[in-house]
């Protein structure tokens, strides 16, 4: 929920913070007590006549020619900011990422050694310090720190969470509808954060959503405290090293179809609210709303495929994912209204959820089959696979309608992979080819 309330907040608070020296949001801001300090110098910007009646009343004939001014001209360059502002907001996005890419290979090795527990716990500790630090934060510098911290917390929770439902359910069907429901409470998240994030922003102000984050995130180390009684475990428990699960095709193969499935999706979350912004003039509750339909969808997916996907084949669910994915990317920038994208961001959401929960129990099948029953590394490489890149350099350099092709091109080219793990050879498939070799 914190990954995406962020989502549409973002890019307009940077905006205000840019703007907020400007003389007519000082003036503003000193003498008109009807609206919140944040939201006058928007609201004049988007009712000129207000703001020429609230000068004439003070008498300030000079302000109001030279204000009428600056918002035709605000008006014509603010897209060109907010183009501009891609880079920005998709390097404080990416932060998150890039934190978790070097977190992760330490995260995996340390469950081995001290259980899930312990790091789970962790996690939600960092994530509840990073929240604080979203609804306090008035800086650019300060709000990355925030999200680059919420990567750490985010490798610690992922990684013992997927490993500890990996080890507790050991058959193969019961592990692939544990992994749908939790997967759906990773949907739930997103599909509350963007409209939360978008209408407490517009209508209350920046700090609220996040400490009402708070909130919830202490109450949810309580109910760790009480049901899982965080501690060290008294067993080590050796599998197989990073590097030797990097090195398995098998296991590359359906991480690389978690990293192209979700591809799409992350690179939108920077992006599609500054594109809205320019192409809609969408407020920040309709930036919000738009990933709703993606949301519902991945959370019926998840819990669909979930148990399914272990029937008709983990493969061949993961394949036709990956091809819908592929086309819905290819509808997106095809919408003029948020009505338009309701449709493609839905087929985006169910099909991220065929890939997810098809994927992620294969992940811990195929370290069964292929190595040894110890799922942290693995689950550390499936959650990198999560990780965005860069949209934001990519949006400036393509623009946004050929990034979302690009990303749509590599998933169809990437699906005719999913043949390979069909029926995957196990270890003693490996010895037997090894002996006769």
């Amino acid at each position: 929920m914190l990954l995406t309330t962020v989502v549409p907040i973002i890019p307009d608070y940077l905006y205000q913070l840019e703007h907020e020296t400007d003389p007519i949001y000082q003036v503003l801001a000193k003498n008109c007590s009807n609206f919140a300090p944040v939201r006058r110098s928007d609201y004049f910007q988007r009712h000129p006549t207000a703001l020429h009646q609230y000068l004439v009343d003070i008498n300030c004939t000079d302000l109001d020619n030279w204000a009428m001014n600056v918002i035709q001209i605000e008006h014509g360059n603010k897209k060109i900011v907010l183009v501009k502002e891609n880079s920005r907001v998709g390097i404080m996005f990416a932060s998150k990422a890039f934190v978790q890419l070097i977190i992760n290979p330490f995260i995996g090795p340390l469950t081995n050694r001290v259980g899930y527990s312990i790091p789970m716990f962790s996690g939600f500790v960092i994530m509840f310090l990073s929240t604080i630090t979203f609804a306090f934060g008035k800086s650019y510098t300060v709000l990355f720190i925030a999200r680059a911290v919420q990567g750490i917390g985010s490798a610690c929770s992922s990684v013992s969470g997927l490993g500890m439902l990996a080890d507790r359910y050991p058959d193969d069907e019961e592990r692939g509808r544990a992994m749908g429901i939790a997967l759906g409470g990773l949907a739930l998240g997103v599909l509350v954060g963007p409209p939360f994030g978008g209408f407490m922003y517009g209508f209350v102000g920046k700090a609220s959503p996040f400490l009402i984050l708070a909130a919830l995130g202490l109450f949810d180390g309580l109910l760790q405290l009480t049901v899982l009684k965080p501690g060290v475990s008294t067993e080590t428990a050796e599998g197989a090293s990073l590097k030797t699960l990097i090195q398995d095709p098998y296991i590359l193969v359906a991480a690389g179809a978690i990293t192209f499935g979700n591809m799409g999706i992350a690179m939108m979350e920077p992006s599609l609210p500054i594109w809205m912004m320019v192409k809609m003039n969408s407020s920040e509750f309709q930036q919000g709303l738009a990933f709703l339909p993606a949301s519902i969808a991945y959370l019926i997916g998840t819990n669909i495929f979930g148990p399914m996907a272990h029937r008709i084949g983990r493969w061949l669910c993961c394949m036709i994912g990956l091809i819908i994915i592929a086309i819905s990317l290819l509808c997106v920038p095809l919408a003029t209204s948020i009505w338009g994208l309701l449709l493609p961001n839905a087929g985006l959401g169910f099909a991220i959820g065929m890939v997810d929960s098809s994927m992620m129990p294969q992940m811990g099948h195929l370290v069964d089959i292929r190595h040894s029953s110890v799922y942290g590394s693995v689950y550390a490489i499936a959650d990198v696979a999560f990780c965005p890149g860069l949209s934001g350099f990519i949006v400036r350099t393509l623009g946004f309608q050929w990034m979302l092709y690009t990303i749509s091109l590599i998933c169809l080219l990437y699906a005719p992979l999913m043949l390979f793990l069909r029926n995957p050879p196990g270890k003693d498939e490996k010895v037997v080819c090894n002996s006769y070799v």
